[in-house]
């Protein structure tokens, strides 16, 4: 399942994405219809990231089928060699890719995706004949009886190591979705974590209906309580030059006050931590040191105000 850094990175990209729309938002509701269009363009990430889980997988997939295409395309050559003609197609056969092309709802969202149509053919072919010589592959086919355990370390190998270093399948994978380098290293560590223990991942869950209701919470608050989040901040603003901060660090901003504020389930310590995290890693060099001074000094006041209310339950 997604963590709740990378349902902050959805909301974060959302709230940028409607800053084209220019329309400022009020305590009490957003003007127009920027709400509604905000939970579409969210929940468009969100399937997304489900989309481009897929597609990781799919592509895994694809690499070890090239075996087949390999040995046929060999076999059939005007004069094959005896090694054209006994091409090891083993890999076919690993138990996680048996599993994962059985399993129903991955070849139902497969297929309403159109996820084979986005795979790029030579691609595959480049990181097959990479596979095939590596140490690693050879390692592997020499097993006469391989167990789960080797059937994952190759499905790692190819996907940590040749997919993801692959420079045409990263410039391929960012030209078909557009929020592809900020879910890199999430979806590295999804996909890991499905080869690695595939028998507990549920699909249909990749985004859980709790992280789902956060995420909705959390753009719709960030978005009726800007203004009041910009009162909070703008005192703490007077030794910086307002067209030197980064609207990526005032978004920021404004979502971890609204977790200080009105999600009480998130420690301020975890928020706190976790924008300032998010700050070095979207925003400027700067941008860290920045953002903890300010929500630093915010949080200070709220206290002192006694504006901060937690519970012991934490949201995962």
């Amino acid at each position: 399942m997604i963590s709740r850094r990378n349902i902050r990175v959805k909301v974060m990209q959302t709230l940028y994405s409607l800053e084209s729309y220019n329309n400022p938002s009020g305590d009490n509701g957003t003007p127009g219809d920027i709400l509604p269009v905000a939970k579409r363009l969210l929940q468009q990430h969100l399937d997304q990231t489900t989309r481009l889980f897929i597609y990781l997988l799919y592509n895994i997939i694809e690499v070890t089928r090239y075996a087949e295409t390999d040995a046929r395309q060999r076999a059939a050559k005007h004069l094959p060699t005896a090694a054209d003609l006994h091409v090891n197609t083993q890999i076919t056969a690993n138990s996680g890719i048996r599993r994962l092309i059985g399993n129903p709802d991955f070849i139902k969202t497969t297929g309403s995706e159109n996820i084979q149509y986005l795979t790029d053919p030579e691609i595959i072919k480049k990181i097959y004949q990479q596979l095939v010589a590596s140490p690693e592959y050879l390692e592997y086919i020499a097993q006469p009886d391989r167990d789960e355990k080797e059937d994952k370390q190759i499905l790692l190998y190819i996907f940590h190591e040749l997919l993801m270093k692959s420079e045409a399948f990263d410039q391929h994978a960012e030209d078909i979705f557009l929020h592809w380098p900020d879910d890199r290293e999430m979806m590295d560590i999804l996909v890991g974590n499905y080869i690695g223990k595939p028998q507990s991942f549920d699909f249909s869950s990749l985004i859980s209906p709790e992280k789902k209701t956060y995420s909705f919470e959390l753009l719709q608050t960030a978005l009726e309580k800007r203004s009041h989040c910009l009162e909070l901040i703008r005192p703490r603003l007077q030794n910086w030059d307002p067209d030197r901060i980064a609207s990526i660090d005032m978004l920021l901003m404004d979502m971890a006050i609204c977790e200080f504020l009105y999600f009480p389930t998130i420690p301020t310590k975890v928020t706190i931590n976790e924008y300032i995290d998010l700050a070095k890693t979207y925003s400027t060099p700067q941008s860290g040191q920045f953002v903890n001074g300010i929500l630093d000094n915010v949080l200070k006041d709220l206290s002192e105000e006694q504006k901060i209310h937690k519970t012991d339950r934490i949201r995962k």
